[in-house]
């Protein structure tokens, strides 16, 4: 089964400074990558490249290389149809627009989980539920 990750999670796994929250990130990471049950959105991907490349100040090139390293992620590329549903489920849940995208992604890709620190732990979304990794 595949868990989503929202941006906020990649940016901490590549931002130093963040102390435990980097390194609780990080193991995440990993741990999806190594058992192949990583997704996420070309939202996510989009996101990520420009706070990297922006706020981190991250050089291009290692922006880059963490695009191609999720690669191997299951990737939802959004269609028009997915921004329809987005709109549903902002309205629906009372939501961000920019969080119903990432809700409609990870429900197109059939996960139960999405991990982000932006949206409620333990937060229900029909069939998906929201894990903050840094809550205890």
């Amino acid at each position: 089964m595949s868990e989503f990750v929202d941006t906020n999670i990649l940016i901490y796994a590549h931002d130093r400074s963040a102390g435990q929250k980097h390194d609780r990130a990080v193991d995440l990471v990993v741990q999806l990558t190594e058992d192949g049950s990583g997704a996420l959105s070309t939202q996510v991907l989009i996101e990520f490249y420009a706070v990297a490349t922006r706020k981190l100040r991250r050089p291009v090139e290692e922006a880059e290389a963490a695009l191609e390293d999720l690669g191997c992620w299951t990737i939802h590329r959004l269609e028009h149809a997915d921004l329809m549903r987005a709109v549903r489920l902002q309205r629906r849940y009372r939501i961000s627009w920019w969080d119903a995208l990432i809700i409609n992604s990870a429900m197109e890709l059939g996960c139960e989980i999405v991990w982000s620190e932006d949206l409620s732990h333990g937060q229900r979304f029909g069939s998906v539920r929201v894990q903050d990794p840094f809550v205890s």
